[in-house]
């Protein structure tokens, strides 16, 4: 097949409309708490389905297990009433329930699958939140490594050793624990090096709406209406119009 998207692609709704038979096919391969399978699937065009008619399903065993994004099935070379057959693996994990995410391989030759049995991709919302910190961790260290104006770039988001992308998942922690004080120490930390990191352009907004919650849940408006001002006056006067921004803000004054 001759793509335009990487060879491996992720199967949508493993765990919404296919979950029934997802959860068949781990029944039936006696897949244990954490388990794996790996084997072949067809891909069929599902011109029943009522969203899209080009839709291409993905069938274990001859049962429904998903379907392709439609940014991979839209294009593929597949003619209504014909099947491809295509490697396919699934993971799992048996919680409170089924969490699953499966993949197929849509190169030629034998796949060269992102995750394997002994590393699984993040299935909980804990994985989840560790897996994209420490993405984000691993593209600062390789964008400082590697020198030039992408590492002068990256540099110039740095705070206390530590880059401004490396401190969402933090922020986000502290919240969801409470830890308001805390937060806004990061939050204030992330938003200097994202004003240093801006280069002329409107510096990352999400650190500034971040402290201006937390300011509201603090009950200290003053300080979540300097917060958004700080952001404004470093922000060039083209973007500030309909920005998130400048529309908390003007909310907040109305009151």
């Amino acid at each position: 097949m001759t793509l335009q998207f990487s060879q491996c692609v992720e199967v949508a709704g493993t765990t919404t409309f296919a979950k029934d038979a997802v959860a068949a096919l781990v029944d039936r391969k006696g897949l244990g708490e954490r388990g794996y399978y790996e084997g072949q699937a067809q891909l069929q065009r599902d011109t029943a389905n009522p969203v899209d008619p080009q839709a291409v399903a993905v069938l274990v065993e001859g049962q429904k297990v998903g379907c392709l994004p439609s940014y991979a099935g839209n294009d593929l070379p597949l003619p209504a009433g014909t099947s491809e057959p295509v490697h396919y693996q699934l993971h799992i994990l048996r919680d409170q329930k089924l969490l699953a995410k499966a993949y197929v391989w849509l190169g030629d030759g034998e796949p060269a699958w992102q995750f394997t049995a002994q590393n699984p991709p993040a299935l909980t919302s804990r994985e989840r939140i560790n897996s994209s910190h420490a993405e984000k961790t691993a593209m600062v260290r390789e964008a400082l490594q590697g020198g030039g104006e992408r590492a002068q770039q990256f540099k110039r988001g740095m705070v206390d050793g530590v880059h401004y992308l490396e401190l969402v998942e933090p922020i986000k922690q502290l919240k969801r624990e409470g830890r308001f004080e805390e937060a806004l120490v990061l939050c204030y930390k992330a938003i200097e090096a994202a004003e240093g990191n801006a280069g002329g352009r409107e510096p990352a907004p999400w650190y500034t709406e971040q402290a201006a919650i937390v300011h509201r849940k603090l009950g200290q408006k003053n300080e979540e209406i300097a917060v958004l001002k700080r952001w404004l006056a470093r922000c060039p006067k083209a973007h500030r119009a309909g920005s998130s921004i400048a529309e908390r803000l003007a909310k907040l004054e109305a009151k």
